[in-house]
């Protein structure tokens, strides 16, 4: 018997944005948004067109560059908002509107303040506007999770009717537990007389670390769409994790009779780009993606998996995109073999400035580090790229003095505005000295809020990736910056968070909580 397809609905670009500090710009979107293609995921919501122009342009960009997938657009049941996204998706091959409302007593009287009549009124007329522009049209009842099952039921029924060909069923903020939720889910199917003329979907959030398992219950029960984000990136606690619920559904195939059409094998390297993307470290003991996902440290495992890999490992490590990760490069290799490195991993230069730029930067690199990962290649991009889009702050050079029982002193040497200006200053430590040397040059009034370090690959040459994350007036914005010397790699960071403290964009968000 053939199995359904089920749909994956990647809202990286979307929700994952919306975690705290994790902004990204057009061109990082872009580069995310061709690995999900390359990775065949169904549909990648692009962003939130009305919450800034800069959001618009990412979703304009990215409509027009993608053809495989289908590119879709949040809009709140508003006028402005579905103008919006339907301006954005105009050069889409395949788009669609995503328009939603809250439907939980709880948001209808705080936060919409309007009665459950005029919410449903409200969501007919959104749906109804939407398919003025597209006959792909998904309507999503925020915080359904926490909804009087009657009053979905009368809400979906009518939104169905107005034309939404996708029906969300969101646990907005995380309150629901598996077989509870999937329940709930295969009532609606059952009850709602035009169910079947609607794809039900769902979309949990992390909050009580139950994301997956709701998901996966929701498509026991019916659900054929589920919407979620590379490395379970998202608001709060997250989002369900794309990799998990991929991988489930693959390897649990006795259980659900259902499929997708993912190519697992880009799941690793997707994963990557967007940790090193967004300055969010993937935890070593994270499934899948995990640094630890397929390591054996017991000697009874190392046994077992040596014997039989099947005893210990229910996946191949191949299968989701381990293998890929070789060394591909040395100090030797020329422009043309850097270049198609570069294309391999889905990652393309535009022009011969920019081919030089990183070029330049990779040769520099390989005189310090013998053996060039793909992941030194990931963040030699991004940090070339950075280089080139922020440039209130420049780093030149960094000297620091440390030995025992002195305090450490730094030196340092910015570009402010493309003007040199040097400072010195005594630490706790390298990094702190480092830290007090440039505030004591840029003056911003920012609070370090997170400091991480993390191993880009193996071996004592090893790159080190830093990840800061600064608050300044309510403001959260991350940083990051990698070298073979983490002092210098730490200066990095701290400079390309403070170029995005500087810089005027700053993405809002006009709902208070995700989908």
């Amino acid at each position: 018997m053939s199995k359904q397809r089920l749909i994956i609905f990647d809202t990286t670009l979307r929700d994952g944005e919306q975690s705290p500090g994790a902004s990204m710009t057009q061109a990082e979107k872009i580069r995310i948004a061709k690995m999900l293609e390359k990775m065949r995921v169904d549909v990648i919501e692009a962003g939130f067109p009305i919450a800034s122009p800069g959001d618009f342009e990412s979703v304009k960009a990215i409509a027009g560059i993608i053809k495989e997938s289908t590119i879709c657009g949040l809009a709140r049941a508003l006028d402005a908002d579905i103008e919006r996204a339907a301006e954005a998706l105009k050069g889409a091959n395949s788009g669609r509107i995503h328009t939603f409302i809250a439907t939980s007593p709880i948001h209808m009287q705080n936060k919409l303040r309007m009665t459950p009549d005029q919410v449903v009124e409200q969501a007919v007329y959104a749906v109804k506007k939407a398919r003025n522009y597209t006959d792909n049209v998904e309507f999503s009842c925020e915080d359904a999770g926490r909804s009087e099952f009657e009053f979905l039921c009368r809400v979906i029924e009518a939104a169905i009717a107005a034309g939404a060909t996708t029906i969300n069923i969101p646990d907005t903020v995380g309150y629901q537990i598996p077989h509870v939720f999937g329940d709930m889910v295969g009532r609606l199917i059952q009850t709602i007389p035009n169910a079947d003329k609607a794809v039900f979907s769902v979309h949990c959030h992390n909050d009580l670390g139950l994301a997956v398992g709701n998901s996966l219950a929701a498509v026991m029960q019916g659900a054929r769409q589920v919407e979620c984000t590379i490395n379970g990136l998202g608001e709060r606690a997250g989002n369900a994790s794309l990799e998990e619920i991929v991988m489930a559904i693959r390897t649990r195939h006795d259980v659900f009779s259902v499929e997708t059409q993912i190519d697992t094998t880009q799941i690793v390297p997707t994963s990557r780009l967007v940790s090193s993307v967004t300055g969010f470290p993937v935890q070593p003991n994270k499934a899948i993606v995990g640094a630890n996902a397929f390591a054996h440290e017991s000697g009874i495992h190392q046994d077992g998996v040596l014997k039989h890999r099947e005893t210990y490992e229910i996946m191949r490590a191949q299968d989701v995109g381990w293998s890929d990760n070789k060394i591909v490069l040395g100090k030797h290799s020329g422009r043309n073999a850097f270049r198609t490195r570069l294309q391999d991993l889905g990652i393309e230069l535009k022009t011969e400035e920019e081919i030089n730029a990183a070029f330049s930067r990779f040769k520099d690199l390989a005189d310090r580090k013998h053996e060039i990962f793909d992941e030194d290649l990931q963040m030699l991009i991004l940090e070339s790229r950075s280089a080139q889009e922020q440039a209130a702050y420049e780093l030149v050079s960094s000297r620091v003095c440390s030995e025992t029982g002195e305090a450490p002193v730094a030196t340092v040497t910015l570009k402010v505005h493309g003007v040199e200006q040097k400072a010195e200053a005594l630490g706790g430590g390298p990094v702190d000295a480092v830290y007090k040397a440039i505030e004591a040059i840029t003056h911003e009034e920012a609070s370090l809020q997170l400091y991480s370090v993390n191993a880009i690959t193996s071996g004592t040459d090893s790159q080190g990736e830093v990840t800061v994350r600064l608050e300044q007036a309510g403001r959260l914005v991350h940083g990051h910056g990698a070298d073979t010397d983490i002092v210098i790699a730490s200066a990095k960071a701290y400079v390309d968070a403070l170029n995005k403290l500087a810089s005027s964009q700053q993405r809002a968000h006009p709902q208070h909580s995700g989908v």
